[in-house]
């Protein structure tokens, strides 16, 4: 690990508390080069992964969605392997679903 982790305690619940991980663009950018090429792999578990990595409970979904939306406009990294095509959120990546279709088609 070559940055240090952000990682918040927050409430959860009534009386316990959870290990945020707040992850940088470049944690992120990281993971997805890991998730394997043309396969579509869940948001979800990236955030997953990324949270067992750095010993947190848990990884911000805002954060992780906004450096989503940043990494598929500087095409740092390979973004469209977590974003699934047929969901809303995939309108806000440059190019939406269909350059993620032809993205995931290429990798094939």
């Amino acid at each position: 690990m070559d940055e240090l982790p952000v990682i918040k305690t927050r409430r959860k619940g009534k009386s316990l508390t959870q290990r945020m991980l707040i992850p940088s663009e470049k944690m992120v950018a990281g993971a997805l080069q890991a998730a394997p090429a043309g396969e579509l792999s869940d948001i979800a578990e990236l955030r997953r992964s990324l949270a067992r990595k750095y010993g947190a409970d848990a990884c911000c979904p805002v954060t992780v969605q906004q450096h989503l939306v940043q990494i598929s406009q500087d095409g740092t990294a390979p973004f469209w392997r977590v974003v699934d095509p047929d969901r809303p959120f995939a309108r806000r990546m440059t190019g939406g679903p269909e350059r993620i279709r032809e993205r995931l088609a290429n990798e094939r």
